[in-house]
């Protein structure tokens, strides 16, 4: 199967181009961005060998479901989705921070607590908590919006607005936000017999001052969930969550000695674990939306790209 591994077209009145970790962004005549997924896999902040099949269709159709189930709570930049791997949507100056924000202690929250620290980005996490245990209130915990594939760090309220990374009025914009797109991420969620766990959301603002959504949302990659089904009998019982999210990539990554950390060799995967993993998208899709998958043609996947994406520009 055709995978995309990195892009590089020319499109018309293309100003420039950048290469995120999975997405890569080109800059139409500085009015709109033509955003395309790759089929790239990251995780500890590490760009992975081996590209998945149809992840980058995956997440693309995740979040324009996601973005337009939302628009009516927080205004996005999406303008449209000529291909399945492609969004275009206004020109952004990105916020250099990402809303990060937790229902539960799981994952990084998870491994902090672990390690014996009861405070995470200022926010203070009650004695006595289990892995997964619900917050009583969902907890904001931001960090810096990492360039150069480096390592986002955890940073508190404080100190982005004393640092001047955002203003006061724009970050309390940007929390509000957060927890709204929250609440409703959560209902569409129970819909689907899940609970979101914990996502991240990405903020800019727009050329005349509107701050909107941008990039992924609810997606697997930028959210954890898990089954409702049996999730107080586990917990009870001290099991592990039954979940959708990246978290079994990571855990294996984990199980294989690789946290990102300097020094540490990426284990190889075969054949069969890219199949499995691409399954296991194919499988978050489908519960998260409540839609059968359609796997694109990828005979020439580029091409389709390159032609779409044209055809949406010059009409």
């Amino acid at each position: 199967m055709n995978t995309i591994n990195e892009t590089n077209f020319q499109f018309p009145k293309q100003k420039s181009v950048y290469k995120g970790k999975v997405r890569e962004v080109y800059n139409i005549d500085d009015e709109v961005l033509v955003m395309i997924a790759s089929d790239r896999l990251s995780a500890f902040d590490v760009i992975l060998p081996r590209q998945i099949p149809f992840k980058g269709q995956i997440l693309n159709q995740i979040a324009t479901k996601m973005m337009n189930d939302t628009v009516d709570v927080v205004p996005n930049w999406l303008v449209a989705n000529p291909d399945e791997n492609v969004a275009i949507g206004h020109l952004c100056e990105p916020f250099k921070v990402e809303m990060v924000i937790r229902g539960y202690m799981s994952g990084h929250a998870a491994r902090e607590y672990k390690a014996g620290k009861r405070v995470l980005c200022g926010v203070e996490m009650a004695e006595g908590m289990k892995e997964n245990d619900k917050f009583p209130e969902p907890i904001i915990t931001p960090s810096t919006k990492a360039d150069n594939g480096d390592h986002d760090e955890d940073i508190t309220r404080e100190e982005i607005l004393s640092k001047g990374i955002v203003s006061e009025a724009d970050y309390t914009v940007l929390e509000n936000y957060t927890r709204a797109l929250f609440k409703r991420g959560t209902e569409i969620a129970a819909k689907r017999g899940l609970i979101l766990v914990d996502t991240k959301y990405e903020f800019g603002k727009t050329k005349d001052g509107k701050i909107v959504l941008i990039d992924e949302i609810h997606t697997p990659d930028s959210s954890r969930y898990f089954y409702a089904d049996g999730y107080t009998e586990r917990q009870e019982k001290g099991e592990k969550q039954k979940q959708l999210s990246k978290e079994f990539v990571r855990q294996w990554l984990i199980e294989n000695g690789f946290q990102g950390k300097e020094g540490q060799q990426i284990p190889e995967m075969s054949d069969e674990k890219i199949i499995e993993i691409s399954n296991r998208y194919i499988e978050l899709y489908e519960q998260i939306t409540g839609e059968t998958f359609v796997k694109a043609n990828t005979e020439n996947v580029l091409a389709r790209i390159e032609k779409n994406v044209t055809e949406f520009l010059t009409s």
